[in-house]
């Protein structure tokens, strides 16, 4: 079941419609989506339209339940880009469209099991907010082992922005290692994170999202028009300038 994983747009339109166009070259029969399509960016309503229509489902990340509910825990710049993403969707004068966007948020599934995958925005211990960095393979070993103790053989996650797999060895295999494919072995548990379309933070600002096609998943980067997104957010006076500013670097 060859399937295309996104994840963590942050309302980044420009990076979503490059994604979402190459998707469509693969072949691919199903797309996923795992969480937070919105906070940070420009464009909230545009990404949660294109992802309601192109996507088999999307789980709720921790900014879209920021947006939905509050936004707790989050530094000032993402707790004022909630609220101003909140009104966007509240500003829509047709009834019925804006009811349709609140229920395709308010439908936003906390954990999925997709074939032989348990799919969180997280971590298999807290779905939303925890995050699993590359580096916890080597530095948090007992983390590592409650994670994988909770799921039976595969997992994919979002939230870091850095895409890579994680094994019980336990390890962390960026794309760069693996020639951009990793192929899953017998007897290993991974956890797959596709990296972030509107986001990226590994110091490479080209959209990341990966595909799952058997024992294998293929990881993607894709140039789009960052400046255009930069831009954008600094005509936006409720959006720091900060915001754009990372897309550049990839941070």
């Amino acid at each position: 079941m060859r399937t295309a994983i996104i994840s963590d747009i942050h309302a980044n339109l420009e990076a979503l419609q490059v994604v979402l166009e190459h998707i469509k070259t693969q072949n691919v029969e199903h797309t996923i989506c795992l969480g937070d399509v919105l906070g940070y960016g420009p464009n909230p309503v545009e990404c949660v339209d294109l992802v309601a229509e192109h996507c088999d489902w999307s789980l709720m990340g921790n900014h879209d339940f920021g947006v939905l509910y509050e936004p707790t825990n989050f530094n000032a710049a993402a707790e004022q880009a909630a609220y101003w993403t909140r009104a966007q969707f509240d500003a829509e004068t047709d009834k019925e469209t804006a009811a349709t966007r609140w229920e395709f948020l308010g439908r936003l599934k906390v954990r999925v099991m997709y074939d032989r995958f348990l799919c969180v925005h997280g971590s298999p211990r807290r779905p939303i907010n925890e995050y699993l960095f590359p580096e916890d393979a080597i530095n948090s070993p007992v983390k590592m082992q409650q994670i994988f103790e909770r799921f039976d053989k595969y997992c994919m996650v979002g939230h870091t922005h850095v895409p890579g797999v994680f094994t019980d060895e336990p390890d962390f295999y960026p794309p760069g290692d693996v020639e951009g494919v990793y192929t899953f072995h017998d007897g290993e548990k991974v956890i797959v994170n596709p990296g972030s379309v509107g986001q990226p933070r590994d110091l490479d600002p080209r959209a990341s999202y990966a595909i799952l096609d058997d024992d294998r998943v293929e990881f993607f980067r894709l140039e789009y028009d960052v400046q255009a997104v930069v831009d954008k957010i600094k005509a936006v006076s409720e959006l720091s300038d900060w915001l754009g500013e990372r897309l550049i670097e990839g941070r």
